[in-house]
């Protein structure tokens, strides 16, 4: 796991108790460095497993003065190298960054930027013209540089957060993906109308359970990449594939006047999109994602209660229809 290096100018008194606790907590550097008005920069270098831990500490303690500002730093190298250390038996630390900075992580990429937008349609043109003419390789360059993953993992974490601005973020920012993607693909698929029989599009007309069984993974790949701190370009690839081609496909079946494959290709979708979400709570509900104060996770609880339940339940009425209807 990478290194962190916390920042914090604090008072003289205050700088004292936080080295205090700095030594109970073992990290791998601390020092207090004298500033002007009894104040000291107070200077942490430490592994990105015990971030959350010293952070949680800081904001209990401190944040209640807006002054008393942290700021945390990926450290890319040490002169001299730094030994691992002996694990201690009686300290079971999560391998995962800290909470805050996963947050800010993937605050960013759930933005409904210009950048996003622009993205967004590129992948949904080029998703288009690899289901017109059956490219697999076309599909999968549609998929690296489809941005869904943020959207999708910031849901997941305000669900298991009960971050309520995050949610509505991070809902608006996926819905108007949604609607872009919807919009160019059905008005691709009005002019150049889609041959049902061939093989990207014919596997994206119906539903199955390897298909439900990759959008679970991809969800928890993507948690997973976001809390270890690992490249999500990969992983957003996995994600792209459970969302972007069958969206596509509905949108240009749609276009095309092909009704009934349409509503297999929108079925496909819904379920992919439940999955991916659903398995996103669950991922970081695993890996110990929580707020800090109790008032927060009370509220989160809740969140994440309703919300799996309702997603649990709307992904068996659907399988239930598909079973059904045969779709």
């Amino acid at each position: 796991m990478a290194l962190r290096l916390i920042e914090m100018v604090v008072k003289q008194t205050i700088g004292e108790e936080i080295q205090q606790f700095l030594k109970e907590c073992k990290v791998l550097q601390h020092r207090l460095i004298q500033l002007e008005n009894e104040e000291v920069l107070v200077r942490i270098l430490l592994d990105a497993e015990k971030n959350e831990k010293v952070l949680d500490f800081l904001e209990k303690q401190y944040s209640n003065n807006e002054e008393n500002r942290a700021i945390v730093l990926p450290v890319e190298a040490t002169i001299p190298r730094i030994k691992d250390p002996p694990p201690v038996p009686s300290e079971v630390l999560p391998e995962r960054i800290g909470r805050e900075e996963l947050y800010e992580d993937i605050k960013s990429v759930a933005k409904c930027t210009k950048v996003y937008i622009i993205m967004t349609a590129l992948s949904s043109i080029v998703a288009s013209v690899g289901l017109y003419q059956s490219s697999l390789v076309i599909l999968i360059g549609s998929m690296v540089i489809a941005p869904s993953i943020g959207p999708s993992m910031a849901l997941s974490l305000a669900t298991s957060l009960g971050d309520l601005p995050l949610l509505h973020r991070s809902f608006l920012t996926g819905l108007a993906g949604v609607t872009i993607t919807f919009i160019l693909s059905v008005i691709i698929g009005s002019l150049v109308p889609l041959d049902i029989n061939s093989a990207e599009v014919a596997s994206r007309t119906h539903a199955s359970f390897g298909d439900l069984t990759v959008a679970f993974m991809s969800g928890c790949a993507g948690a997973l990449a976001f809390t270890t701190g690992v490249s999500t370009i990969l992983i957003g690839v996995m994600v792209a594939v459970s969302l972007l081609p069958p969206l596509v496909t509905f949108g240009m079946l749609l276009g095309g006047g092909q009704i009934s494959p349409a509503m297999g290709a929108l079925s496909l979708f819904f379920m992919n999109m439940i999955c991916v979400n659903l398995s996103g709570i669950i991922t970081f509900v695993a890996q110990g994602i929580h707020p800090l104060k109790g008032k927060e996770e009370k509220i989160a609880k809740k969140a994440i209660f309703i919300s799996s339940a309702l997603l649990a339940f709307m992904l068996f009425t659907l399988c239930m229809l598909i079973w059904k209807l045969k779709i």
